[in-house]
């Protein structure tokens, strides 16, 4: 277990643990090179010795590091220190995908898209670039309190591709989410990726796994043999559109399912439209199951087939059972010999060594003699106490902080007291530099980088986060909390956090007073892609919005994304068919603009 304050490859310096897993354990760092907080992920001891596993995890690593997109965890390095091998990822405040079905349940159609349309985006690069990412589930999907989807561990499941189902827990849980290729033993393509996230949509709006068993066998034979349940059964107010895609994203036979990434993230874009919400089921153009799927009825033997395997069987079993006893007899005699050979020799090597271990130290070591305890000691009197004891002391004493010896007085020395060594060992002083601590003042209302540039001169690190207030109530760059309080002591190399408002929020962009352009400026410099919708809409002027997937006053973040549903002129149509779209176009009005669905 790696310990608070350690620092890995003299870089990394760790502040907490944050997360154990069946393959790694994650930690919060602190890049002191590039001055910025890190996830560093850490191999779990038996992995690490496992040479073949290492090679294939770094390769894969280094490879993921490639990629680049808001939608991704971003992966900084890859390395070993002292036998650990570790990846430094990018630090995301957040929570998996797990957490929110276990406290939500499952969540609406909108905030299930919005959700998808994040992570095929990120999916894209991937897949472009031809990177697999072969464990795509909810733990490995990270969520923003304002809604960012980021993927985690690109790489990491290619290194674990070899391993049994069974092996580790995390392998225990990818199996609800394996496709059928992978759980038959074949290789993954971009396919395989699709399949998993149409298993992640399936439970994002179910709340649910489609396959259980009792182990990762049971559960793998599902994916092969089973047809996925239906999700309009369940809950048949989904549009067909929406089933549409899993149904083609879960396809057991690869050809069925969609090309790529690029492919679902189009279609999600689109499966919300009223001309799309009532279209019909989906039917695969190839065959899903082959016969040898089926289970084979096992051929009936006759009685004589019976009588004669079991003589033929008897017959073996008498013949095999002189066999043994010959070989035994042979054997026997052989071995005897070689024990009394073996037996010799390490007769012999015993006495060798024990002749060595007792006769060369007391021909060749010194007098021991033990280290006084000068703790508490001038250092004029530590240096004559421990020349009189038989000692040499080091030229230059070592400074080290101390909260209970006073200044200039020896705190410890190397060797420690107590301890024998041989006469004439050089020893060194650790001489007392004072108490280290530093008191915290309130910093509350004071401006952070003021107090930023203060607490760094005397040697505390500090973390900036920003969090979601009433901006009015606090001036620009003031302090609205700390952590430590005011009050605490702390010591150099320290952690102290200060939270200050959050200032970037997203406007009500449906007051009439924007269209789909101004909003792409306006979210320009913030590095926010901007979806399109039209609905048809005869209160609006055509272009201008009239519905936004993320809620005016929630915080913006640089690469996030944002679903825009602007006004467009009605089709003429005969009263009957306006009655209709009237009330869908409300339905759909409404699942737009609750579209972060209290995620935001």
């Amino acid at each position: 277990m790696i310990m608070k304050g350690q620092k890995i490859s003299d870089r990394y310096q760790i502040i907490k643990a944050i997360g154990e897993g069946g393959m790694a354990n994650v930690y919060l760092a602190y890049d002191t090179i590039l001055d910025r907080n890190v996830a560093v992920k850490v191999l779990r001891g038996d992995l690490a010795n496992d040479e073949k596993f290492v090679r294939r995890f770094q390769r894969e690593a280094l490879s993921a590091s490639s990629l680049s997109h808001p939608n991704i965890v971003e992966v900084y390095d890859v390395g070993e220190d002292n036998g650990q091998y570790y990846i430094v990822m990018e630090y995301v405040e957040g929570r998996h995908l797990k957490e929110l079905i276990k406290k939500r349940g499952k969540l609406t159609v909108s905030e299930v898209i919005d959700i998808m349309l994040q992570i095929t985006d990120g999916m894209i690069v991937a897949h472009d670039a031809y990177i697999i990412h072969r464990d795509i589930k909810p733990q490995n999907i990270m969520i923003l309190e304002n809604g960012l989807v980021k993927i985690m561990d690109f790489g990491i499941a290619m290194a674990l591709n070899g391993t049994q189902l069974t092996q580790t827990n995390s392998i225990m849980g990818s199996v609800h989410y394996l496709p059928p290729e992978q759980a038959s033993g074949k290789g993954a393509t971009l396919q395989s990726d699709i399949y998993s996230m149409g298993i992640v949509m399936y439970e994002l709006l179910t709340g649910k796994l489609p396959y259980k068993g009792d182990n990762a066998v049971e559960i793998a034979l599902k994916h092969l043999k089973e047809p996925l349940p239906s999700i309009r059964e369940e809950l048949p107010n989904i549009p067909q559109s929406v089933e549409n895609i899993i149904i083609k994203a879960t396809a057991k036979n690869p050809k069925n399912r969609y090309a790529d990434a690029r492919e679902m993230h189009n279609d999600l874009l689109t499966c919300l439209d009223e001309s799309r919400i009532n279209e019909p089921k989906i039917k695969l153009p190839y065959r899903e199951f082959s016969e040898s799927d089926k289970p084979k009825t096992p051929k009936k033997e006759t009685e004589e087939e019976k009588k004669t395997e079991t003589k033929k069987s008897e017959k073996e079993s008498k013949d095999d059972e002189v066999l043994a006893k010959q070989i035994t007899k042979n054997d026997l005699k052989k071995q005897n010999k070689v024990l009394i050979v073996l037996a010799s020799i390490f007769t012999l090597l015993v006495v060798a060594i024990t002749t060595v271990i007792l006769l060369i130290p007391a021909l060749t070591s010194n007098k021991e003699i033990t280290v006084p305890d000068v703790t508490g000691y001038s250092v004029e009197d530590a240096l004559k106490t421990l020349q009189d004891a038989g000692f040499t002391v080091a030229s230059e004493q070592q400074q080290t902080a101390s909260t209970e010896i006073e200044v200039g007085k020896v705190v410890r020395t190397s060797p420690l007291a107590n301890t024998k060594r041989t006469e004439g060992t050089e020893v060194t002083l650790w001489v007392s530099s004072g108490d280290p601590s530093i008191t915290l003042e309130d910093y509350t209302g004071k401006n952070y980088l003021e107090v930023q540039g203060a607490l760094k001169a005397l040697g505390v690190q500090v973390i900036v986060e920003k969090r979601n207030v009433d901006i009015e109530k606090y001036e620009e760059n003031a302090v609205i909390e700390q952590s430590p309080k005011a009050g605490e002591k702390v010591a150099e190399g320290d952690y102290v956090t200060l939270y200050i408002p959050n200032y970037d929020v997203y406007p009500d962009f449906t007051t009439g007073n924007y269209t789909y352009d101004d909003v792409v400026e306006y979210l320009k410099d913030y590095n926010v892609t901007v979806n399109k919708r039209e609905q048809e809409d005869s209160a609006h002027s055509p272009g201008t919005v009239i519905g936004q997937s993320r809620e005016a006053g929630s915080s913006i973040q640089s690469g996030a994304s944002i679903t825009i549903t602007v006004a467009k002129t009605p089709e003429a149509s005969s009263g009957s068919d306006e009655e209709d779209n009237t009330e869908n176009s409300g339905s759909t009005d409404g699942d737009t603009t609750d579209n972060c669905g209290g995620l935001c």
